[in-house]
């Protein structure tokens, strides 16, 4: 399958996909689902859902995003969407550091284990696609849509409750979003279903692990 046939939607639509999507996101978008599925989780404080997506925007979306024309100031990147795999190592490796911050700070806090097995399962993905990258270069949109539909899944599980009305919609997204990367040439096809299959299995693996 050659990238150059995805073109049953835009390179406008597969763009907006692509900014919507942005990994920076994934962890906003992966609480919102833990707070508003219709589990345990949903009756936590308001106070607390508050902090925690404060913690979220402010540390991993906010902070990295501003980041940007400083190292492109700097030449780090030359491109805002970091084509290049060697120039994406320092953001990634920053990306990585404030996952490891972002959980430090959510583990002071009174919250279920859930969500701290979720935000240590973040940093220990990023960690991954960081190593990974090194010599390969992954589509970290695609880890990212891995790892929400692993999240799904497995609140699933340990609520016992069925999720199927959000499973759906983020498999969905998932396919647009490998076709969106595809269309756009930013990875090859192993390249976004590698990316898809890391998120997942490793979302699964270390929420399991950290139970």
């Amino acid at each position: 399958m050659e990238t150059n046939k995805i073109n049953y939607f835009p390179d406008a639509f597969a763009r907006s996909v692509s900014a919507v999507f942005h990994p920076l996101f994934i962890p906003v978008y992966g609480l919102a689902i833990i707070f508003m599925a219709p589990t345990l989780m949903g009756y936590l404080p308001v106070e607390i859902k508050k902090i925690l997506l404060l913690i979220v925007l402010v540390n991993n979306v906010m902070v990295p995003a501003l980041m940007m024309p400083f190292f492109r100031h700097r030449n780090i990147i030359t491109t805002w969407t970091i084509d290049d795999r060697k120039e994406r190592t320092i953001p990634l490796v920053l990306t990585t550091l404030l996952y490891a911050i972002s959980f430090y700070i959510v583990s002071r806090f009174q919250v279920p284990f859930f969500i701290q097995s979720f935000f240590i399962s973040a940093f220990l993905i990023s960690l991954a696609a960081t190593i990974i990258n090194f010599w390969w270069k992954i589509s970290v949109h695609s880890v990212g849509a891995g790892a929400i539909i692993a999240l799904v899944l497995t609140l699933s599980s340990r609520m016992d409750t069925s999720l199927i009305w959000y499973l759906v919609p983020a498999v969905i997204i998932a396919g647009l979003i490998l076709s969106s990367r595809l269309k756009l040439n930013s990875h090859s096809p192993g390249q976004v279903w590698a990316g898809l299959l890391a998120g997942f299995t490793g979302l699964m693996l270390f929420m399991q692990i950290y139970q």
